[in-house]
């Protein structure tokens, strides 16, 4: 039987997200799913795993249901699959925010970069006045990432903004495409960039797993693999998953 997988996040203003933990817990067993979800007061963030028909449940009552009262109706949703279950368990985490950045200025709900489709990606990095960002880990980043971009080499996210107030001026570095795994620190990125002053900031809608999803391989500039964190390690274009036999890398 073919496991359904869901990735998604929003940011939306959430100030009951304590009072939601256990009656979204309760949903999520309820369709036997499986997976990680993080709630904050920002938002939501998460990858859940089940049944064609429980995944298709779960995400119709975020979007539409009683428990979120419409507050996520704009959810960027992204579905895979897998051979087997992907996680071990449910987990659904009270956090304060749904991606560490620690700057409370990077605010995505009051500005944010242009997002750019995945179809349009191609076109916007290989512009000569471009500065491609990956802001994504650094064992990440070793196991696949876009031709010619610059890796931040942090170990979280959290390292970002010091990597940005050393590394990135607004003067000289005018246009910035950046890029992560589904489009989430990209959001916060991108916030953050733009309060310190940054006027062309774009990223990947969706991430790369969109990218990867919609790009012909005989078109894409990605090389190598994309990490996930579950069981199935990494995607290649298609959403492929690796070759079981190919272990990752420490």
């Amino acid at each position: 039987m073919i496991t359904k997988v869901a990735a998604f996040y929003q940011f939306a203003a959430l100030p009951d997200y304590r009072e939601l933990r256990e009656p979204l817990r309760a949903f999520c067993a309820g369709l036997s799913l499986k997976g990680s979800v993080l709630l904050a007061g920002e938002g939501i963030n998460g990858t859940i795993a089940g049944a064609p028909e429980a995944i298709d449940a779960f995400t119709h009552e975020l979007a539409h249901g009683v428990l979120f009262d419409g507050r996520l109706n704009n959810l960027e949703l992204k579905f895979s699959t897998a051979e087997a279950m992907p996680f071990g368990r449910l987990k659904v985490r009270l956090k304060k925010e749904i991606v560490t950045l620690g700057d409370e200025a990077a605010d995505p709900t009051r500005q944010v970069g242009t997002y750019v489709e995945a179809a349009e990606w191609n076109g916007l990095i290989s512009a000569p006045d471009t500065l491609v960002l990956d802001t994504r880990n650094a064992f990440e980043v070793a196991m696949g990432t876009f031709e010619g971009a610059l890796d931040p080499d942090i170990k979280s996210f959290g390292e970002f903004k010091d990597f940005a107030a050393q590394k990135l001026d607004p003067a000289k570095h005018r246009k910035i495409a950046m890029f992560c795994t589904g489009g989430i620190r990209c959001e916060k990125a991108s916030a953050h960039l733009l309060a310190r002053g940054f006027a062309e900031v774009y990223h990947l809608k969706g991430g790369i797993l969109k990218y990867l999803e919609e790009v012909p391989e005989a078109q894409s500039r990605w090389r190598g693999e994309c990490f996930v964190f579950d069981e199935r390690v990494a995607l290649s274009h298609g959403l492929r998953e690796r070759d079981k036999g190919h272990g990752r890398d420490e």
